[in-house]
């Protein structure tokens, strides 16, 4: 679900309203590096609490939620998350629950934030060519956020000028989110300041790279995965005269990829076998998000034929999607069908089937697949979205709001599953739980105005229904506080 202008617009002003309290940019030159860390478990305490940072970054999601284009994808979400999730029962000092999320955007780019929130643009992904090398980068952004490496950077910025939480968030996400924008607006909001970005300090990156890289090995991936993306990110970009993204916030001097590469020979070596899933969500980002229909064909077809792949499954995956995007629905079911023979529970190809399914009206062998999934995996986000997807597509509206509120309990505040459950209510016409729900869409992306009016508007529908009409009133008040709470972080 996409909001509109006028939203984004309201939503960056709230956001600049708020704007420097994280905006502490950095720098790498020998003149302004004097930024010496604090002692680990002191700093940062005094400035922001972990439940402060939990707010901080609460709000900042829900902030890109809007603003950035978030790959709202059930399978690729999944895969990501568990990749992360991998790493992170690994670490130390683990403060929250983590939450990993893929931004459409070939720039190659990640970035960490309060709240144990990683971004990871698609095409550092693609970029990759090992799940060891993907890893190596969300390992380094978890652990920025172990090491509290932005609260502990805001305390030593606060020894120097008085700062308030009011005035950081939206320069943050600016120069995270997209470091050569960010840059620029920090400059102009923060002249008083000598540094000229706003990540890590250069002993944050060190530090992050020594973490980050002992996770990596801990969690049973290649330890080498971190020096040979930073090889690669070099090699890429060494003649570029505009860099990627991460490469401002990241730079990866020769000194760098080499005490990576010591690090990493320090620890236990792994040889590790290509994993298919990798392959598939590469595959599915390439065929989806990336280039047209016709040039999908034509390259996973290549790939195919000329056997560039480390999986064929993969290749066959990827032309079946871009076949599917190119409305060849027979072609694009006679692969995956084919592919799921052999592999019945693969996530991957289950989501595409049921698209496919659904575009051949053939719906019923959708609910059947996904039935007897849903028995084996309960409650897994893609099983339970595509089961609820294809039901609506089956005009079974009263079953997919069953499968949807079970959900919820389960996953509160899931995105997806509160937008396809709006489409559900406005299908039955129960307007005010309609309105109540969509107003739970606005609030995950900011909009508590919005979605207090929603609200309002719900219990007004609510007619002859006194738990709805309490359950809403209950839903306005909570609104109104976190509104507040936003207003005085």
């Amino acid at each position: 679900m996409s909001s509109n202008n006028t939203f984004k617009i309201k939503s960056f002003l709230l956001a600049c309203s708020l704007s420097t309290l994280l905006a502490i940019p950095y720098s790498y030159s020998q003149e302004n590096n004097r930024n010496e860390l604090p002692e680990i478990g002191t700093a940062g305490f005094s400035v922001l609490s972990v439940d402060k940072e939990r707010q901080i970054g609460g709000a900042m999601m829900r902030h890109i939620r809007a603003s950035q284009p978030l790959l709202n994808d059930p399978v690729l979400i999944e895969y990501i998350n568990d990749l992360g999730n991998r790493l992170v029962k690994n670490a130390e000092d683990v403060n929250y629950s983590f939450e990993f999320f893929i931004i459409r955007n070939k720039e190659i780019n990640a970035f960490a934030f309060f709240g144990g929130h990683v971004g990871i643009h698609s095409g550092l992904i693609t970029l990759a060519d090992t799940e060891s090398e993907l890893a190596s980068v969300i390992g380094h952004e978890i652990s920025h956020v172990t090491q509290r490496h932005l609260a502990r950077r805001l305390e030593a910025q606060s020894n120097n000028q008085p700062l308030t939480t009011a005035g950081m968030i939206s320069g943050l996400l600016l120069a995270l989110v997209n470091p050569s924008i960010g840059m620029a607006a920090l400059t102009t909001a923060m002249a008083a300041s000598q540094q000229a970005s706003i990540n890590f300090t250069r002993g944050n990156e060190k530090e992050a790279d020594r973490v980050g890289i002992t996770l990596l090995a801990n969690s049973g991936f290649d330890p080498q995965g971190a020096p040979n993306f930073f090889s690669k990110m070099a090699e890429k970009y060494r003649y570029k005269s505009k860099p990627p993204a991460m490469l401002l916030t990241h730079p990866v001097p020769e000194s760098r990829i080499a005490e990576a590469r010591i690090r990493a020979h320090g620890l236990e070596a792994r040889r590790l076998a290509p994993n298919l899933n990798f392959a598939l969500a590469k595959a599915r980002i390439q065929a989806r998000y990336e280039s047209t229909p016709d040039n999908n064909i034509f390259k996973f077809t290549d790939d195919f034929n000329k056997q560039k792949y480390t999986y064929k499954e993969a290749v066959k995956y990827g032309l079946a999607l871009a076949h599917f995007e190119n409305k060849d629905y027979q072609e694009a079911k006679t692969i995956l069908e084919a592919l799921i023979a052999e592999d019945k529970n693969n996530l991957f190809y289950a989501d595409a089937l049921t698209d496919v399914y659904i575009k051949t009206k053939e719906i019923n062998k959708a609910l059947v697949m996904l039935s007897e999934l849903n028995l084996i995996m309960p409650n897994n986000q893609v099983v339970t979205l595509n089961y609820a997807n294809a039901l609506l597509a089956d005009k079974k509206y009263s079953e997919a709001e069953v499968r949807l509120q079970d959900y919820l309990l389960f996953k509160p505040g899931n995105f997806i599953a509160y937008d396809i459950l709006t489409t559900v209510y406005q299908k039955q016409k129960k307007t005010a739980l309609m309105h109540a729900t969509k107003g739970e869409v606005l609030a995950l992306l900011g909009a508590y105005s919005r979605a207090i009016d929603e609200l309002q508007t719900g219990y007004n529908f609510a007619g002859e229904m006194p738990l709805l009409e309490k359950r809403i009133k209950a839903r306005i008040i909570q609104f109104k506080d976190q509104e507040k709470k936003l207003k005085r972080l």
